[in-house]
């Protein structure tokens, strides 16, 4: 499996990490569900811009953490793009302090989430959910992060 993975920044903060981060992270996740080349695009957002894709691709106010734009493209068209993931780096920030998490563990983790959701997992049902946790639990593991979920008073929410 082959990465062609493009970064956006469009904010900075000193937690936000760096592509090769991103890349690991991603190639992780699509180590043994991916055997082909795959095309996908970090973009980090502010809150103004991360609010405004959550109003318009989700009716919902205000900026979530990671939101996922997932690509089916036809065969034909012989492209690797899978989607894009654009995560809003204040939310990601704020979760974390709010949760007690390292930062950087956070970021991994919505990485690892968002990427799942781009290969067509999601968290809908209690049984998806379970599958998908597992999943994020497992691939995190593999990376030497903690387990997310190990603790109610996290505050993760499913969206």
């Amino acid at each position: 499996m082959t990465l062609d993975l493009d970064v956006q920044r469009h904010h900075q903060m000193p937690s936000v990490p760096g592509d090769a981060e991103l890349g690991l992270w991603c190639r992780a996740v699509l180590a043994g569900r991916c055997d082909h080349r795959v095309e996908l695009t970090v973009r980090i957002v502010d809150e103004e811009e991360g609010g405004e894709l959550n109003q318009r691709y989700r009716g919902k106010p205000g900026p979530t953490n990671v939101l996922t734009f997932c690509y089916d493209l036809p065969d034909v068209v012989g492209s690797g793009l899978i989607g894009d993931l654009v995560i809003c780096a204040p939310v990601v920030e704020q979760e974390a302090l709010a949760q007690g998490k390292a930062p950087h563990a956070h970021w991994a983790h919505m990485v690892v989430h968002g990427v799942l959701h781009l290969l067509g997992y999601d968290h809908g049902t209690d049984r998806e959910a379970e599958r998908m946790e597992g999943l994020e639990r497992e691939i995190l593991e593999g990376l030497g992060f903690p387990d997310p979920y190990e603790s109610e008073r996290t505050g993760w929410k499913r969206e």
